[in-house]
């Protein structure tokens, strides 16, 4: 059978891959050009340049994590924050949306540092985040853009603490504020 021909849809899987598997440092032109199993400059060619390449990573990658939570969210709209929220965290503690996190944090921690482009993808994605959020906020919710806001950075901080070996203190947290 012939191999697919090569072209942006062919190769951002297998260049999301790796970057899931080996995170942003590793993120080089050679070995994205080896886990995709073609040339640096076929490389180029198919995204003009490296920020380019790696923004088209960024993208696509947050599309399947986008869809990963659009599942875990069910056919029904949460009808309370709290479920909102704990369908959200129970997503993001998945095995499966471990690389997702770890690949975040990265990118949190070059957005902090001053790495070039990692704070405008940070920034964008977490545009996103937000505005998806609102969309899953109760629909009876008298503040779904202050919630979902609300939502998002109780989110971030669980995470961020489930991260460094504080799940435990995520959970008392929300218990004591009612989530």
């Amino acid at each position: 059978m012939k191999p697919a021909p090569l072209s942006r849809e062919t190769l951002l899987p297998k260049l999301a891959a790796h970057v899931l598997e080996h995170g942003l440092g590793s993120a080089s032109l050679r070995p994205l050009a080896k886990a995709a199993e073609t040339s640096d400059r076929m490389l180029i060619y198919h995204f003009g340049k490296k920020e380019q390449l790696i923004t088209d990573v960024l993208g696509y990658i947050a599309g399947i994590y986008s869809a990963a939570l659009d599942a875990a969210m069910g056919e029904e709209r949460a009808t309370s924050r709290q479920q909102c929220i704990a369908r959200i965290l129970a997503q993001g503690r998945e095995p499966a949306m471990q690389p997702f996190m770890v690949l975040w944090w990265e990118i949190v921690a070059g957005s902090a540092r001053g790495v070039p482009g990692y704070r405008e993808a940070a920034e964008q994605m977490m545009s996103e985040l937000l505005a998806w959020l609102e969309t899953q906020m109760p629909e009876d919710d008298p503040d779904p853009v202050g919630g979902a806001r609300y939502l998002l950075t109780v989110i971030e901080g669980s995470l961020m603490l489930s991260a460094v070996g504080h799940a435990r203190t995520a959970r008392e947290g929300m218990i004591a504020s009612g989530l």
